[in-house]
């Protein structure tokens, strides 16, 4: 008989998964939380006092650490020593070890956390389980992750060997655990940690980069990673390119509130608006640019229903992403056999991931942009204070700003982008392009409100937009020029508010 050692403290799945075991006559030993989980849904199961002889003692933090538990796991089936040792003492070998640990990570993220929670957290004899079945894969298969007990089993069946697979991605999972605490422990003594915490869960190879002859691979960090968050229903395998543009549509959508639509290309929005539906939201997003939406991405953050899938079914749209889909949706998008259609969660965890860019000869890492300006934030320096609509709209310019490639300049009018301009070395260039690119598709920039992600650093942007139509203009402001554009702003009867944040992207 087969014998596995199971103690998890994430529980998602692990019924199910014992069952499993149990059916193919593996006898389960387990401890605390989950041999009473166990025990509650019918499996006879051993716990690890019966194996040990010993209770567990300062509540809960001493009790798989007992040589008769770690000599079963640690016993090379191979080594004739060992051999001789299990059977003088009668040690009762494990061929499986099935460990989660204390959620740590978790912890430390509650604003209202702690030391003495964070410490009590701090997992003991789940890392050392994990260690010693890693060492000796060669024996006994380790599990650290539900994604993997489908993996497992299909491989019982199979007779395919993972284990050494398997205990690197036990090695890795515990280096990140340790990592985290460090980080900790320096970051509450006001230090600086120079070890990075990343956890990649999985890796898939990519048809290409960026281009043909570049190799690519996409890995999965931690526990929802680009994999758990995006659900790939239909169409061709998801390239390097299509990987980049989902990112930035989701990290775009996900700045607004109200029923939302974006449309991008190569990462830039071409279109962006909100309203009192989806449908309409996508109308006024798409009549932005009704040209650059060819083979684009849309995304939206509402169930996509089945008129709006009609609309969008109008052009050529190389992905459609949404949170969920009406009844027939699906059906009715999926007969187009190469577009992808997409079904996102939203993710706080994943939000918060560092960003990770790689230069010549080193790796550059940042924080997520996660600030958004609000209403009672904004500094008005003009003469002419905005009105709520005028508000509201530049609070909307600057979200879309903020996701568009620097010089980034946008106008925009009730909730909807008018014009778009980003990517352009001069900021003048940037707001002549979105003048032109409005006009070039019927917009009537009168009375609308214009967000740059940086300070004008003279009056020539602002003038430009004035002459546009607008009547409002946020920017963060910090130029040493900053009384000369507020003066232009004056004379040409404009609203102007600063927001002392810069929302540089590149």
């Amino acid at each position: 008989m087969k014998r596995a050692l199971i103690s998890v403290y994430d529980k998602t799945g692990v019924v199910e998964f014992a069952k499993a075991l149990s059916s193919q006559e593996f006898e389960i030993v387990s401890t605390s939380g989950t041999a009473k989980l166990l025990k509650d849904s019918g499996l006879d199961i051993k716990t690890i006092e019966e194996i040990t002889k010993a209770p567990e003692v300062l509540g809960g933090r001493v009790k798989t650490l007992q040589y008769q538990i770690f000599a079963g796991i640690l016993a090379d089936r191979s080594n004739l020593d060992h051999q001789n040792d299990v059977k003088l003492h009668g040690f009762e070998l494990f061929d499986l070890v099935c460990v989660s640990l204390y959620p740590f990570k978790e912890t430390i993220r509650k604003p209202d956390a702690t030391v003495k929670e964070a410490i009590e957290q701090i997992d003991i004899g789940g890392v050392t389980l994990i260690r010693a079945a890693a060492k000796n894969f060669g024996s006994v298969t380790v599990l650290v992750d539900p994604l993997q007990y489908d993996i497992y089993l299909e491989a019982l069946k199979t007779g395919k060997d993972l284990n050494q697979m398997l205990a690197a991605d036990a090695f890795e999972y515990i280096a990140s655990y340790d990592i985290s605490i460090a980080n900790y422990f320096r970051k509450i003594n006001g230090q600086k940690s120079g070890i990075f915490d990343i956890y990649f869960s999985n890796f898939e190879e990519l048809r290409y980069g960026e281009n043909p002859h570049q190799d690519a691979v996409l890995y999965n960090i931690g526990y929802e990673g680009f994999e758990q968050i995006f659900q790939k229903l239909h169409g061709k395998e998801l390239s390097y390119i299509n990987i980049l543009d989902i990112d930035a549509a989701y990290n775009l959508i996900n700045e607004f509130e109200k029923p939302a639509c974006a449309i991008l290309k190569h990462t830039n929005p071409c279109g962006v608006a909100e309203s009192e539906n989806i449908l309409s939201a996508y109308q006024k997003a798409f009549s932005t640019d009704t040209m650059s939406p060819f083979g684009g991405i849309v995304i939206v953050n509402r169930k996509l229903d089945l008129d709006t899938a009609k609309e969008i079914n109008k052009i050529f749209t190389e992905i459609v992403i949404a949170p969920d889909f009406d009844e027939g949706v699906l059906d009715f998008l999926f007969t187009k056999k190469n577009r992808r259609v997409i079904k996102y969660t939203v993710s706080e965890e994943a939000q918060m991931n560092m960003q990770l860019k790689s230069v010549t000869g080193g790796i550059l890492i940042q924080g997520h942009d996660s600030i958004v300006v609000n209403e009672a934030e904004m500094i008005i320096v003009t003469d002419r204070k905005p009105t709520d609509a005028e508000s509201a709209d530049m609070l909307f310019a600057m979200k879309v700003c903020k996701h568009t490639k620097s010089n980034s300049v946008i106008y925009a009018k009730g909730g909807q982008t008018l014009g778009i301009g980003g990517g352009q070395p001069s900021r003048v260039d940037s707001s002549m392009l979105a003048v032109e690119k409005a006009k070039r598709f019927g917009h009537d920039l009168t009375g609308c409100s214009v967000a740059s992600d940086a300070y004008f650093p003279f009056p020539d942007g602002v003038i430009e937009a004035a002459k546009a139509g607008a009547k409002a203009v946020i920017h963060p402001g910090g130029s040493v020029k900053d009384e000369e554009v507020i003066s232009a702003a004056n004379e040409l009867g404009l609203a102007m508010v600063l927001t002392g944040i810069r929302h540089f992207r590149h």
